[in-house]
């Protein structure tokens, strides 16, 4: 029976022959240095992976190259782990890629790890204490400070007891990757295999896959689905993050894939050459990077040339936080989280490197501390799955979203996102609303207090008003119109607004009418109930009542806000009249089985002037159907 495999993939480090791939076939039994050339020379030039089992159970083992021209080749590699052995020769100790090699850890945010001092067979025990210093002096203060160092040899096997027990008990201390992220790959490397196709090899960043899934490769835009799955070079069903693996898609041509290159699910990956990011100098000499300066940037197993652009102040000065934004010469496939690498051209070094948030279509304005502020945000909720859901919700276009819009956002699986969601609840960070929507809390908070202080504001200064119709609270209140709509219908279900007649009001207000409009108000209503067809015109109303015209229109638009008067094409008739006139209309049509229009004016005892508005008032709200002149009820009427 094979042993129990847990997804995780250690990776090594160090200085050129210092013992790596020969640490890693002592270790694994495996032969990393596939190439031909690299047997030739005794060099890895390129990743070589291995299964490792210990106590029973198998994780990965990335061998990565030393010398310093493989730098890119090491990052790559160095980008899929979960931890690392930095590997120092006892004869050699520290060396400049030793160096490099921890910054390049430290700032891919590698937490775990074990220091093998090696070749202790060559030197004397003295010179191994001399190494063993030198070494506890380079990771003091990183996060290999209390890693052990553990000397021993490849040759005779010295020390090789002691270190498989440390290298155990720091497998024990990680944790496996989660895997309810969306699957993604970067690739390694490709190739061809007789009867199968192509084949793309790697550690998954995240998520998992299985067997007959869906894929595509990015940027290249290639669909296909997975065939066969190989894992530690056993056939699998499933492949999970942090596992070596081997992906067999078939039809693709091998030559077409490019280390660099992501095989994820489709759906949620866009390639993008502008992303903010967090970023850290390295403290070193006479280092830093302008607004606009050039650099490479590492992430995955991609390398691209970039610029950067500090988002505050004029450049980026070592040993310091700095948030920032790059524009790649390629587009890049990368998600929220994902950790970089920076180099500079000329000294070839690395110089800094961290923490990639968004992309972004364009280039932001510097200095501006609205934008500082949510990137701050954003970097802080990034790590935390619920704290960067409620913050791509609370930032979503439009102020809200659906599950799916924010699953592409935050690159997690839509179930996902919804369980989030939806455990949030309304004591939480989500308010569901309508058509399977969500609004953060706060934002809803917000909409909420605009509208119901919109409302009070009408109630105070038009207290005999029954409220404000829907439309003019949302254009008061300058929301989009879903949005404001729906949370409109959670306050009203609630209590805290009150609907009645089309108009909207805060809860428990009366419109309160006084003595002289009360009075006014009723002597206009009379009017309008007397002439129910030939309805008073705003001069006819000044005769009738001497008030001004501005008053009557006032008190006209009063009475429609009470439903007493409804206008129609400009003219206001008596809600009484529209009654009269449906049941006229109805009885009639159903008696004669149609109605021609010159006949209604007949009907109602009244003018063209006013029948033809109401005619087509009744077409409009779906009670007739007109043909030519004709018109028929739109559907049978009880």
């Amino acid at each position: 029976m094979p042993p129990a495999s847990i997804n995780l993939t250690i990776g090594t480090a160090g200085h050129i022959d210092h013992g790596k791939t020969a640490l890693v076939r002592m270790l694994t039994g495996c032969e990393t240095d596939r190439l031909k050339e690299e047997k030739e020379r005794g060099m890895s030039i390129d990743l070589g992976f291995a299964p490792c089992t210990i106590a029973g159970r198998q994780v990965g083992v990335v061998d990565v190259p030393g010398h310093e021209h493989f730098i890119k080749t090491m990052v790559a590699g160095a980008a899929g782990v979960d931890a690392v052995i930095l590997v120092v020769a006892a004869d050699d100790s520290v060396m400049p890629q030793t160096r490099e090699h921890l910054d390049i850890l430290t700032l891919l945010g590698v937490r775990h790890g074990v220091v093998a001092l090696t070749k202790i067979d060559r030197v004397e025990p003295d010179h191994v204490a001399l190494a063993r210093d030198e070494v506890g002096e380079l990771v003091r203060g990183t996060f290999l400070a209390q890693a052990p160092i553990l000397p021993l040899s490849n040759v005779t096997g010295e020390g090789f007891d002691s270190f498989v027990a440390a290298l155990w008990e720091m497998v024990e201390s990680v944790r496996p990757r989660r895997l309810d992220g969306v699957f993604r790959l970067p690739v390694d490397r490709a190739f061809s295999v007789r009867g199968y196709g192509t084949v793309i090899a790697g550690v998954p960043a995240a998520g998992a896959a299985a067997v007959g899934e869906e894929v595509v490769l990015l940027p290249r835009g290639l669909a296909g689905r997975v065939r066969r799955i190989e894992v530690y070079g056993l056939t699998a069903e499933r492949v999970l993050a942090g596992q070596c693996a081997a992906v067999n898609v078939g039809h693709w041509g091998h030559r077409d894939v490019r280390r660099g290159d992501v095989l994820t699910l489709p759906g949620f990956f866009e390639p993008a050459a502008w992303f903010t990011a967090t970023l850290r100098l390295l403290p070193l000499e006479k280092l830093a990077l302008k607004s606009g300066g050039a650099v490479k940037l590492h992430t995955g197993t991609s390398e691209v040339s970039a610029r950067i652009y500090p988002l505050a102040g004029a450049g980026v000065a070592p040993g310091e936080d700095h948030l920032v934004q790059f524009r790649l010469e390629q587009p890049v496939v990368a998600g929220p989280g994902d950790r970089y690498i920076v180099r500079t051209f000329s000294p070839v070094r690395t110089v800094g490197g961290g923490m990639l948030l968004e992309a972004a279509g364009r280039r932001l304005k510097r200095n501006r501390p609205e934008i500082l502020d949510e990137l701050a945000r954003c970097a802080a909720a990034i790590p935390d799955e619920p704290a960067f859901v409620a913050h791509a919700l609370r930032t979503a276009p439009g102020r809200w979203a659906t599950a799916a819009d924010l699953a592409r956002r935050v690159k997690l699986p839509h179930s996902r996102v919804a369980e989030l969601l939806l455990t949030g609840g309304e004591g939480g960070r989500a308010v569901p609303l309508p058509a399977g929507r969500f609004v953060h809390t706060a934002v809803f908070d917000e909409v909420a207090a605009r509208l119901e202080s919109i409302l009070s504001a009408h109630h105070q200064r038009v207290p005999e008003s029954p409220g404000m119709t829907p439309e003019d609270l949302r254009d008061a209140a300058g929301f989009e119109k879903d949005l404001c709509d729906a949370v409109v219908a959670r306050l009203v279900e609630s209590g805290r607004l009150a609907a009645h007649s089309g108009r909207l009001a805060v809860a428990g207000h009366e419109a309160a009418l006084g003595s002289a409009d009360a009075q006014q108000f009723a002597e206009i209503e009379a009017i309008f109930r007397r002439r129910l067809f030939q309805p008073p015109s705003v001069e006819e109303l000044v005769e009738a009542t001497a008030a001004p015209a501005a008053e009557i229109e006032r008190l006209l638009r009063l009475l429609a806000e009470h439903q007493r008067l409804v206008a129609v094409e400009g003219i206001f008739f008596h809600s009484d009249a529209l009654q009269r006139a449906r049941e006229l209309l109805v009885d009639y049509i159903q008696r004669e089985g149609r109605l021609e229009s010159v006949q209604f004016k007949y009907l109602i005892e009244t003018t063209r002037k006013f029948a033809l508005p109401l005619l087509d008032h009744f077409d409009r709200v779906g009670l007739l159907r007109r043909v030519g002149n004709t018109r028929y009820l739109r559907a049978r009427i009880d």
